[in-house]
């Protein structure tokens, strides 16, 4: 099992009770049903997830530290960036919806407010705009880009492109922009 109590099982991932962590375990598998014995006993069940890369977690399986992180939204990480400023909430809404599951980016973003406490607002905001740029939507290339200075050399400007005229093109004033993202 994984240092993350989740035990991978046919490409998919379910929770055990985290004392359970890096023990070896058994696995018994049914069409419907994942279940995991440890010494023969059954210490979780689960419902079987069909494809690929999904998670089961049962929120009694997780240590207190992070069930405390429980009461996260997307909308709550994003405004604490927005504190930060735009650019950065605008990043982390980016790294949010990158994934295919919005919490499967909350570590990321929980890194990069962390940042804040190292960097200066100024620095982070430069990092964000150039992370979101250069279409970058990980922690680690965000962190990179502060600790390399590179948020210090200004962005060049991007050479604007000839107007495109087609019968098919419907132009900006053709959608409705009422309630979309600032980003």
């Amino acid at each position: 099992m994984n240092i993350d109590y989740h035990v991978e099982v046919d490409h998919n991932y379910y929770s055990v009770p985290h004392e359970f962590c890096r023990k070896e375990v058994e696995v018994r598998l049914t069409v419907d049903t994942v279940e995991i014995l440890f010494k023969g006993r059954r210490i979780a069940s689960h419902r079987r997830s069909s494809g690929r890369g999904h998670y089961s977690t049962e929120i009694a399986h997780m240590p207190k530290a992070h069930q405390k992180y429980l009461n996260r939204t997307p909308s709550r990480l994003i405004e604490e960036a927005r504190l930060i400023g735009p650019a950065t909430a605008c990043f982390v809404e980016a790294i949010l919806a990158d994934r295919p599951h919005p919490e499967q980016g909350y570590r990321a973003c929980l890194g990069i407010l962390r940042l804040a406490k190292r960097y200066p607002k100024e620095r982070m905001e430069a990092a964000a705009q150039r992370a979101l740029r250069s279409g970058l939507r990980s922690y680690r290339r965000f962190q990179s880009i502060l600790d390399h200075g590179l948020d210090r050399i200004p962005l060049e400007p991007r050479p604007a492109l000839p107007p495109v005229s087609h019968a098919n093109l419907r132009g900006p004033h053709y959608f409705d922009t009422k309630g979309a993202s600032t980003c």
